[in-house]
């Protein structure tokens, strides 16, 4: 292989692949990163000085190998794992990843563990905690809420695009989930530069509701501007791994899936 090559092949391991659940994100990308510093230390929650200390050669580690494949990763956060020498590190605008903790291997993916009855995804409870407080930080007046019909039985969060078949596809049975209990929060996520007009015209549009209602239907809508979040929700969306849509999350992080029938999203939010 040769050195170009292996630069593109690592480079490829920073993206999250996508299921067919889901519409992907065109332009993930062509978005240039900051070169990470080892002067800016990266947030955790090191136990003791030691693990901190442990935590910071590894971010140097990493920072050194990055330059050296060409890659500008910026770390956001680094915490262990109950994998035995392996950690968890978050990256800018990238899906989180595993490394050893030596520096030398990088693993893009789900790591499970076996032996219960059920397989468990290690990085679920990492990332769900990470989540629950970026979504409990969130202004309603930010988002795109279809309230449940009668009691609220569930919350969730929703990356959606307008522009996105599958999220169509949710969207036909919001009647549906609203009456079983079910609130959903939509996160506006644009797939692609050209798409971010139409978010911003949604969520800038005096009846936000009527107006994505309209859009998805396939209807148009005006171009508007204003003040608005659509792009630090797409910032926020990459930070936490998001790669598609609809990406939906449960109110305590964790995410459920991509396109899902109603009753499969209330089987997985039991």
């Amino acid at each position: 292989m040769t050195f170009a090559r292996t630069k593109i092949f690592i480079a490829c391991l920073l993206a999250t692949g996508l299921g067919l659940s889901a519409c992907s994100n065109s332009n993930n990308s062509d978005k240039k990163q900051d070169t990470l510093t080892a002067s800016a230390p990266a947030t955790g929650e090191a136990s003791n000085l030691s693990e901190r200390n442990a935590q910071q050669r590894l971010i140097s580690t990493l920072e050194s190998h990055f330059k050296k494949a060409g890659i500008n990763a910026k770390i956001t956060g680094i915490k262990s794992t109950e994998v035995p020498n392996m950690s968890w590190v978050s990256l800018e605008g990238m899906a989180p990843v595993y490394v050893t903790n030596d520096g030398k291997y990088l693993i893009q993916g789900d790591v499970i563990r076996l032996g219960d009855k059920e397989l468990h995804n290690v990085s679920e409870t990492l990332q769900s905690d990470v989540n629950k407080k970026i979504f409990s930080n969130l202004k309603a007046e930010d988002l795109l809420i279809y309230p449940a019909k009668g009691k609220t039985k569930h919350v969730i969060y929703v990356f959606t695009d307008v522009s996105c078949p599958y999220c169509h596809k949710f969207h036909e049975q919001m009647d549906e989930m609203n009456s079983k209990g079910v609130e959903v929060r939509y996160i506006a996520w644009p797939r692609g530069e050209q798409h971010m007009p139409a978010m911003e015209a949604i969520w800038c549009n005096s009846d936000r509701r009527a107006a994505f209602d309209q859009a998805i239907a396939g209807g148009s809508i005006t171009p508007t501007t204003c003040k608005n979040p659509v792009k630090d929700q797409y910032q926020m969306g990459l930070n936490i791994g998001v790669n598609g849509t609809p990406g939906v999350y449960s109110s305590e992080g964790l995410y459920l899936g991509g396109y899902m029938s109603t009753s499969e999203l209330l089987d997985r939010l039991k």
